[in-house]
């Protein structure tokens, strides 16, 4: 029985020599999985930062008009 299983496992030369033909496959799949992630990641921040940016410039601009106000009453 032995015989059999060693007879369906492949040997480390046939291993060898897949893993060398497909790696660079693999490494171009994971390199463009990386760089999309990465982009995908970045254009998200970067819509967040943008929208809380935004809030924040409306609450400055709040702020600002407020003491304007204060200023002009206080004249």
């Amino acid at each position: 029985m032995s015989e059999e299983t060693d007879a369906k496992e492949p040997t480390p030369d046939f291993r060898d020599w897949v893993k060398q033909f497909t790696q660079p496959l693999v490494d171009s799949v994971d390199s463009r999985l990386r760089k999309q992630i990465d982009d995908r990641v970045d254009h998200h921040i970067d819509e967040t930062i943008a929208t809380r940016l935004a809030v924040l410039e409306r609450a400055v601009a709040d702020l600002d008009r407020a003491l304007k106000d204060l200023q002009e009453r206080t004249n």
